[in-house]
């Protein structure tokens, strides 16, 4: 797939699936936006200094910082939202401060970006692609027991995914969403020690699957959530 000249920001870019998408990105000749919040993510960000790569600090549940972020990339091609944030807890001990919490870094953020990718996209006239992150229990309701403010967020970006994919159609946007299960990184595993890892999807193959929604190749998919649930 070629990505040549074409800018695509990566919310969540620093972590585990989004270093292995802004890589592949990179190698396909992307030049990648990549916004994050705190010194730490930095650190550990293998793709800093590559000349292809534009980092900005940005809160993403902040309007005029969102706003900033995509001024930054006047020539968008693809929006690819994977920051977001996972919290275990049982509803009757589940604050609203915590609802919210979930609601903002997952539902929230993908919200804003979305829309100021369109709104960026629509201006040049040229189309895009914009793949938002779900998560199984965001389509599988009953598995999100346990994690139920965490599921609903998740639920609320599959469905906006679906109803904005069928918005924007008409402008040469195509809107997707992934749904990973588990995803085999160090702190999953190091918090799930007895799971069989070698089940969970890895961050290089859920990457592949973004990589061909975002990319010009996928010239009809639109308005779906794609389960990557590896073979659990």
């Amino acid at each position: 797939m070629d990505f040549r000249d074409r800018h695509i920001v990566v919310t969540g870019g620093t972590g585990a699936l989004g270093s292995a998408l802004v890589g592949m990105l990179l190698e396909a000749g992307a030049v990648c936006h990549v916004p994050w919040l705190k010194e730490g993510e930095l650190q550990r960000f293998a793709h800093g200094s590559h000349a292809h790569v534009r980092l900005m600090q940005a809160d993403l549940t902040d309007e005029a910082s969102v706003a900033k972020l995509y001024d930054g990339a006047p020539r968008l091609w693809a929006s690819i939202h994977i920051a977001g944030g996972f919290a275990m807890e049982a509803v009757a001990k589940t604050g609203k401060a915590a609802l919210m919490q979930q609601l903002d870094t997952n539902f929230v953020s993908c919200f804003l970006c979305c829309s100021a990718a369109v709104r960026t996209m629509t201006k040049s006239g040229t189309g895009g692609r914009i793949v938002n992150i779900a998560a199984r229990p965001g389509l599988e309701w009953r598995t999100g027991a346990g994690m139920a403010a965490y599921t609903a967020s998740k639920a609320a970006v599959a469905a906006l995914t679906v109803a904005l994919g069928e918005e924007v159609v008409k402008d040469g946007i195509l809107v997707n969403a992934v749904a990973p299960s588990t995803i085999d990184t160090p702190a999953n595993r190091e918090a799930m020690p007895k799971a069989d890892h070698a089940a969970w999807p890895k961050p290089d193959e859920i990457a592949r699957t973004i990589l061909f929604l975002a990319s010009p190749d996928n010239r009809v998919t639109r308005g779906a959530v794609v389960p990557v649930y590896g073979k659990v």
